[in-house]
């Protein structure tokens, strides 16, 4: 890959300023950049078609995630580049720095989009995703997103018409809360983990994002059987375990839920915990530990935690065929690849070409966001079927509340996922599991 002007390949943009060594060697893999700066400008020939990705370059929070996306969206534009591009034309992108938990900024990096007339936008997810929706609807080119969030999803369905082009390619964070508790009973079933109570102990960030998690699993609990035993609140950042993990002894509930999502802070609970842990206890850490660096500052102390994600890389053969080749262009990722961002970043990239492809224009906003509407498509991460009152993909497992698909091909999976032997491993849903539920170093 090169940048400036070259012809025949990417022309990513180039960056200016002070990174930490790890932020510089992780976005310079995926846009080939020897440093950085926000934004990133990008000029595009008018015979070539360009995508915004607002990203996290700069924040002390997001670069992980983000730069997982830019690397799939990377890797999906230098194939189609490779293979002719869309219509004989090639894709650019343009790639503007965004503070998630600004809503100014994340309306600023859309603004900036628009000011490049983009002609389609791909983002990993905002904290502020309302802000960044009301930018985007004075010019409604497809914005499509891995945010995660029903607030976002819901404002579609209360006004279809302004937010018509806003289309979230995963399930919404209710099926966290709403989907943990039937996790739980699997796992009870496989005979593995035995409870030693019906107690749930939830530890939850403050964030909307968790509150509504929160809320989803206060809804769901009961109804598999389980007992709310106490919430704990955090609130980023938490710089000391101590207090809670005491509390978590103290209270001795069988399941412990951490609703959270930050990884290093992950990480350093994974440490405390390991150290003076609740024994018998089934650990599930919310999302978080999708981030590469859970393994890397956890080390051997994330051995036997869980976690899951509503949108991720699948374990089968379409699945590892993508693990493969991203690994072969970002080999060092070999190990501790990030599961979620770098199969959206892939599948959106994907989407949008078969949309440009199906109606030859790519200008024309409406006509490629109602083809993208009316046209699931199956990617790397699952079926995204965003036809219906939500605009986001419907959810499997059916855990039994609303916009849930009844078999793995309708929906897009959450995976359940466990450390095992320093990687992580698909545990649940069984059709799509890597392997199986295995005890925790704390459990004996």
């Amino acid at each position: 890959m090169t940048t400036g002007n070259d012809t025949g390949r990417i022309r990513m943009p180039m960056f200016s300023g002070a990174f930490d060594r790890r932020t510089v060697l992780k976005l310079g893999a995926g846009a080939a950049a020897a440093t950085l700066a926000a934004p990133a400008i990008l000029r595009a020939a008018s015979d070539t078609i360009l995508i915004g990705v607002p990203s996290s370059l700069s924040t002390p929070y997001g670069v992980a995630d983000d730069t997982d996306h830019l690397n799939g969206t990377t890797l999906a534009v230098e194939e189609i580049n490779a293979a002719g591009g869309i219509l004989g034309r090639e894709i650019e992108l343009f790639v503007p720095d965004v503070d998630k938990l600004s809503p100014e900024s994340c309306r600023q990096a859309i603004a900036a989009c628009i000011d490049k007339k983009v002609m389609a936008i791909s983002n990993s997810f905002l904290f502020a995703p309302i802000p960044a929706m009301d930018e985007s609807a004075k010019y409604k080119c497809p914005y499509i997103q891995g945010n995660t969030q029903r607030n976002a999803t819901e404002a579609y369905k209360a006004d279809p018409v302004k937010y018509s082009h806003v289309l979230q390619t995963d399930p919404s964070e209710t099926n966290y809360g709403w989907t943990y508790p039937l996790w739980l009973q699997k796992m009870e079933e496989t005979g593995v983990w035995k409870p030693k109570n019906r107690k749930i102990h939830i530890v939850s960030e403050q964030v909307a994002y968790n509150q509504t998690i929160l809320k989803a699993a206060k809804e769901s609990i009961a109804k598999f059987g389980y007992e709310p035993a106490e919430l704990t609140d955090i609130q980023y950042p938490v710089n000391d375990w101590s207090p809670v993990i005491k509390r978590l002894q103290e209270v001795d509930a069988g399941a412990i839920m951490i609703n959270h999502w930050v990884a290093a802070e992950y990480a350093a609970f994974c440490k405390q915990f390991a150290a003076n842990p609740v024994p018998g206890a089934l650990v599930y850490l919310q999302y978080g530990p999708s981030q590469p660096e859970f393994l890397e500052l956890g080390g051997s102390s994330t051995e036997g935690f869980c976690w899951s994600t509503v949108l991720g890389v699948y374990g089968d053969e379409t699945g590892q065929a993508f693990r493969k080749k991203y690994l072969e262009r970002f080999p060092e990722f070999v190990g501790n690849m990030g599961l979620v961002y770098t199969g959206n970043g892939y599948d959106i990239v994907q989407y949008l070409k078969r949309a440009w492809e199906a109606t030859k224009a790519p200008e024309d906003f409406a006509a490629n966001v109602k083809w993208i509407r009316e046209n699931p498509y199956r990617g790397v991460c699952g079926m995204m079927d965003m036809n219906n009152e939500y605009q986001e993909a419907l959810h499997y497992p059916d855990n039994g509340f609303g916009n849930q698909a009844s078999e793995l091909e309708k929906g897009m999976s959450q995976l359940f996922v466990q450390v095992q032997n320093g990687e992580h491993k698909i545990i649940w849903p069984n059709e799509i599991a890597e392997s199986k539920l295995q005890p925790a170093p704390w459990w004996s």
